[in-house]
C-alpha cells in the first residue's frame, strides 16, 4: 500500500517534472524557495495534481507558503484533507 509520504512525493515529480526520484524527497527536503520549478505557475500544477490523486479539493483560502515548506508539511496537509473528507 502507497503511503500519503510516497504519493505526494510522486506528485511532486509528476506536477513539477523533477529530476529527483522519489526517495530523494524526504519529509525535511524544502520545496518553497529551493526548487526553482515550484513557481507560481508550478504551485497551480503541484494543486491540480495532488486535488485529482487524492480526490480532494483545496480551497483557495487553504492556500498558504506553510503548506509547501517541506514535503512534510505538503504530506501533513494532504493527510488533513484526507481524514476531514473520511470524518
Amino acid at each position: 500500500m502507497t503511503t500519503s509520504l510516497e504519493a505526494v512525493r510522486e506528485a511532486l515529480i509528476y506536477a513539477l517534472e523533477l529530476q529527483q526520484t522519489p526517495d530523494e524527497l524526504t519529509e525535511e527536503t524544502v520545496l518553497l524557495g529551493e526548487l526553482p520549478e515550484l513557481d507560481s505557475f508550478g504551485v497551480v500544477q503541484l494543486v491540480a495534481t495532488i486535488e485529482e490523486r487524492f480526490d480532494i479539493t483545496i480551497d483557495d483560502d487553504e492556500f498558504g507558503a506553510e503548506i509547501f515548506e517541506t514535503v512534510g508539511a505538503l504530506t501533513a496537509f494532504v493527510d488533513a484533507k484526507l481524514a476531514a473528507a473520511a470524518a
